[in-house]
């Protein structure tokens, strides 16, 4: 995770208002007329008594009580839209977030997500962005408001001295300035510290609920409680932590008032004694401070609960500027696919932090270079294999509509190979061209829409099947879904289940058998009908007679694609027009 100050942190939330600028604007005006709308029905109370003493005041008692009345009436209004204004501000900037977290993901799959924790991530998505409430609800506006309340307050107690405008500034400085920032600073480890527990707790539930059948299966049930107890204790140690700053920060706060209401008491009288006020001074003056911490004490009040947030903005601010390994290749003409070929290709992950560079060096000057490189490292969150190259000097070619196969035992980067053709990694030496055309500067959505990915593990929705095969073709017809599931031979087996293609296949397409899935995968693949087709292991999880047919249909229906297809299996490969065989990331 990148470190961040509090005030970057603050800044990156920030800029992200800008849309909403004009909604924040007017509840920044409304919070401060109504802040000073219930100071001044305290102020207007101070008045009331000096006109009952017999001290002329420029107002009559009865537009007094008249106007403490519009205070009061125009406050209940005024706060009940600012806060409407916040809230909206708030609540349309956590769908926006949420929605920019989803595309940076979207932008950064798969190399920057592989071996990312899933748990933490739905933390981020979930818990982190919506504490960001806190932030664009109740500080932002707040902080504004408190600074320009306190601003208007010294000017009021100032027309009666400036020696009174100057200790209600120290009120509002130490009150809304000083206590928050130590108490914030007290709390940042620990806020920084929660967050992490949070997403680690959030993993660590979710990998068992999901390993449920071993953990029953192996009697390791009361290890795995007592582990989430454990995790719990520590968080709640934490919590606790924030929670005994919180109290602090409020018993601190409130001994920091009184101190400087006996101070502003101490000198009013002092004043009143030389002959530089008048009773009347004295009593507004002390009124006026002692009824105007309002703005200032929310401040105070955000010290404890900052950090927290701040250490949420941070995670969320961690997605949203993260640089992919491979950004999205726009403004290029579009091309027709014929054919595919890798020349001396070589790959390991070691180097991957030169190939962002390498993609992206153009735009970029040495330092932001070295700024990328160290923030990469700093992640660490990408694979490394003892530093050990995945392939080597690999050529292969696969020319239009013909099944090239590609075998070799795991491990030997077959894989590999498919995903750097998708062009999900950048190649470390070495180029791949698809008619010709580098693919580094084919347009990605381009790229996309020529090759069909069908991997290892097929990842199903927790939504119907038809859906589930949709998503290659989302205005596809019911017709060409059972057209595309026809090609996968998975179209009889669908239909005897008792909802047929909207049978529901279950978390993590639980319901089904691997063989299914796979098969699934496959219709999605003939369902985006595209030039080209990987195919990953498609056969790995199907018995001797389901992958006869599977290559049977590949053969049939394939006829116009080209088809990459990767396999350990000798019996996959007789479908195939050439083979080219990979060990240890060599061709042999």
């Amino acid at each position: 995770m990148k470190k961040r100050s509090g005030f970057s942190v603050m800044c990156g939330l920030i800029g992200m208002v800008k849309p909403l600028s004009g909604y924040m604007i007017i509840a920044i005006i409304m919070g401060l007329l109504g802040h000073l709308s219930a100071i001044f029905i305290t102020v207007f109370g101070a008045f009331a008594i000096l006109n009952v003493l017999g001290i002329k005041m420029i107002l009559s008692l009865k537009m007094i009580f008249i106007s403490v009345i519009l205070f009061a009436i125009v406050r209940g209004f005024l706060r009940y839209a600012e806060q409407s204004c916040n809230h909206f501000i708030a609540f349309k900037l956590l769908a926006l977030i949420r929605d920019k977290v989803f595309i940076a993901l979207r932008r950064l799959c798969p190399a920057k997500l592989e071996g990312r924790d899933k748990g933490d991530l739905i933390s981020v998505i979930t818990s982190d962005i919506e504490l960001l409430e806190v932030f664009y609800a109740h500080t932002i506006s707040p902080v504004v408001i408190a600074i320009l309340n306190s601003i208007v307050m010294c000017i009021f107690i100032g027309r009666i001295h400036l020696l009174l405008a100057l200790v209600a500034l120290m009120a509002y400085v130490i009150v809304g300035l000083f206590i928050p920032v130590i108490i914030s600073g007290k709390s940042k480890d620990t806020g920084n510290s929660f967050r992490d527990k949070t997403g680690e707790l959030s993993s660590f539930v979710l990998d068992s609920l999901r390993g449920l059948p071993e953990i029953l299966q192996y009697n390791r049930g009361m290890q795995r409680l007592s582990e989430m107890n454990d995790r719990t204790e520590k968080l709640s140690e934490d919590e606790k932590h924030l929670k005994m700053l919180n109290g602090f920060n409020l018993a601190i706060t409130n001994t920091v008032i009184l101190l400087c209401d006996l101070c502003m008491i101490i000198v009013s009288v002092l004043l009143y004694d030389n002959g530089s006020i008048d009773f009347a001074g004295v009593l507004v003056s002390v009124v006026a401070l002692m009824s105007s911490y309002g703005p200032v004490v929310a401040l105070a009040n955000l010290g404890s609960g900052l950090q927290n947030t701040f250490a949420a903005g941070n995670r969320v601010l961690d997605i949203l500027e993260e640089s992919p390994l491979t950004a999205d290749i726009v403004g290029k003409q579009n091309i027709e696919f014929k054919g595919i070929k890798a020349s001396n290709v070589t790959f390991s992950y070691e180097n991957v932090e030169g190939n962002e560079v390498k993609n992206n060096s153009e735009n970029m000057s040495e330092n932001v270079i070295e700024k990328e490189v160290g923030n990469i490292a700093e992640n660490d969150r990408i694979k490394k294999i003892d530093n050990e190259e995945i392939l080597s000097n690999i050529t292969v070619d696969i020319p239009q509509e013909k099944i090239v196969g590609i075998s070799g035992k795991s491990g030997s980067g077959k894989s590999t190979l498919l995903k750097l053709f998708m062009r999900f990694w950048a190649t470390n030496e070495g180029s791949i061209d698809i008619s010709n055309v580098s693919i580094d500067n084919i347009n990605t959505e381009n790229l996309r829409n020529m090759e069909s990915f069908v991997t290892q593990d097929t990842y199903l929705f927790n939504d119907s099947i038809k859906n589930n095969i949709r998503i290659a073709k989302l205005d596809a017809t019911d017709e060409e879904i059972e057209t595309a599931c026809k090609k996968a031979s998975i179209h009889n087996f669908i239909m005897k289940l008792p909802n047929g293609y909207d049978t529901k296949t279950g978390e993590l397409g639980d319901m089904l058998s691997g063989g299914e899935k796979q098969r699934i995968g496959l219709a999605r693949a003939f369902l985006h009908n595209a030039p080209l087709m990987l195919l990953d292991e498609p056969t790995s999880n199907l018995d001797s007679l389901n992958e006869a047919i599977i290559l049977k249909s590949l053969k049939e229906e394939g006829r116009g694609k080209t088809v990459a297809l990767v396999s350990h299996r000798q019996s996959t490969m007789r479908i195939a027009d050439k083979v080219y065989s990979i060990e240890n990331g060599r061709l042999s």
